[in-house]
């Protein structure tokens, strides 16, 4: 089946954690960025993020040491790195995962025209841009869809798949059984803003920073509130650190410039203070809490 065959993602927090998921599920990858040290990070961050989760599986008894030491080395082997866009010539399915810049994507569209083969798919992990807006920047629009996969992609099982008017059946149910060979769960949902998730959740995350803008309450209460009064595993705050403040705030930028009549996409003056300063939560190692090592110290 030539969609086992290659597969690529960019070299980000969400392209390498594509790339890690399918390579560990037995495709080979081919990982490209415009500059080789986010490359060798990458590489750096899926050995490390590889053994944690091989160590996970020994500890839950699914596999033994010496398996999972294998397991492991082999999905290495199985990643390519380069910077050169040329090698995408090889790949059945492209995941792209570059920054959220609409312009960005359009020149990267554009170099994909004359390099992928004529048959390859790409599927767009965007999660702020409209799918028909970005597949009509391609000459082959029949054979572009979304695919939105979540962080951290080793852990979270859902990957949305979203139509464009264009998208053919073959796209989409390459997409789906894409999303399965890796080992999650494909739904599907038409290109509407945010899909079915960010929908849900960012405008409950603006909201959270709406009342905290307001003076209704205070961040660390808000968390409080709805991690004890509605159940909640992380309070709105900590979830907005955790998914990125930048990328909170590139989703509503997009959806309040493309749809200012809808009320619901608002922008808090906090988000914007806070991303203005360069601390994007998680990854930074600091936003509304302050993180060392992935974890939340203090708010």
């Amino acid at each position: 089946d030539r969609y086992q065959r290659r597969v690529h993602g960019g070299a980000g927090l969400m392209g390498h954690g594509i790339a890690q998921t399918a390579s560990l599920n037995g495709l080979p990858v081919t990982l490209v960025d415009v500059d080789q040290a986010y490359l060798d990070k990458a590489v750096k961050t899926m050995a490390k993020t590889g053994q944690q989760a091989m160590d996970f599986q020994v500890k839950k008894g699914k596999m033994k040491p010496g398996a999972a030491a294998r397991h492991l080395k082999d999905s290495m082997g199985r990643v390519t790195t380069t910077t050169d866009l040329a090698a995408l010539a090889e790949c059945d399915i492209i995941v792209e995962s570059i920054i959220e810049d609409f312009d960005a994507k359009r020149t990267l569209y554009s170099k994909l025209n004359n390099i992928l083969a004529p048959d390859a798919i790409i599927g767009s992990n965007t999660s702020s841009y409209s799918i028909n807006d970005l597949g009509n920047l391609y000459d082959r629009p029949g054979q572009f869809c979304g695919m939105h996969f979540f962080n951290p992609v080793l852990v979270m099982a859902l990957v949305e798949i979203i139509r464009t008017d264009a998208t053919t059946d073959r796209t989409y149910n390459a997409a789906r059984k894409f999303s399965k060979l890796v080992g999650k769960v494909p739904v599907s949902c038409k290109d509407t803003p945010g899909f079915i998730v960010n929908r849900l959740l960012v405008p409950y995350l603006s909201q959270a920073c709406l009342m905290v803008d307001r003076g209704d309450a205070t961040a660390k209460d808000v968390d409080k509130a709805m991690r004890l009064g509605a159940g909640m595993p992380l309070g709105p705050m900590q979830l907005a650190d955790f998914v990125g403040l930048d990328t909170c705030k590139a989703i509503l930028t997009g959806w309040t410039q493309k749809y200012p009549d809808e009320k619901i996409f608002q922008m808090p003056k906090l988000l914007e203070e806070i991303v203005a300063t360069g601390n994007f939560g998680r990854k930074t190692g600091q936003g509304f809490y302050k993180w060392e090592n992935d974890r939340p110290v203090e708010m």
